[in-house]
């Protein structure tokens, strides 16, 4: 019968590696509870954090951010304007469609620090400074061009921005250029009419 049992190899035990990797983990900061490094600690001050400048709504505003920090992710969780909504977050549904220098972004895709010195329009800066609503909003909620609404924001900015941009001439000329903002709810026949009442009143 064969011997199972070999001799243990030279200078090899599980003693020794996991001692081994331990100290690895050390050096690191991972693997042995130890918390990366805080910011403070790399030698990195606080006031040496890149800064953006945005005019958001008609307002300036400077802010700082990490170089990763996406524009939505500055809009809602810097500015607390969480009217721009993240959906796929992969620039596909256009929930958190933004005009940015009058054209419409995702935001979820351009880096804040890109956006810099940049003019954004949130659906929080689209009413009138007297709290009248815009002839889209209005548009929207008359024909019923929303349900769940998490999508409404990105459609209407999206939808004012496809009239601006002349390209409303026909429903399916609207559906082709409103594709970009996914509705799941469905309501883009809704939709459509809404963007038709808004472009026939401005050319009447």
């Amino acid at each position: 019968m064969t011997d199972k049992t070999s001799p243990p190899r030279a200078g090899f035990s599980r003693r020794s590696f996991l001692g081994t990797t331990g100290a690895v983990g050390a050096a690191f900061g991972v693997g042995t509870g130890r918390a990366a490094a805080h910011p403070s600690e790399t030698g990195v001050a606080p006031d040496a954090q890149p800064k953006v400048a945005l005019t958001i709504n008609g307002q300036r505003r400077t802010l700082t951010v990490e170089p990763r920090t996406t524009l939505v992710e500055a809009l809602r969780d810097t500015l607390g304007l969480t009217g721009t909504k993240i959906g796929c977050n992969q620039g596909q549904c256009g929930a958190c469609t933004v005009l940015m220098n009058g054209h419409r972004v995702n935001s979820c895709l351009i880096l804040a620090l890109s956006a810099n010195e940049a003019k954004i329009t949130t659906i929080e800066g689209v009413a009138d400074s007297n709290g009248s609503l815009h002839p889209m909003q209005t548009a929207f909620a008359e024909h019923d061009a929303f349900q769940c609404g998490y999508c409404t924001p990105g459609q209407i900015l999206s939808a004012i921005a496809c009239i601006d941009e002349g390209h409303a001439g026909s429903p399916g000329e609207i559906r082709e250029y409103m594709s970009g903002n996914l509705c799941r709810c469905g309501a883009y026949p809704n939709i459509v009419a809404a963007i038709e009442t808004v472009r026939d009143s401005k050319e009447g």
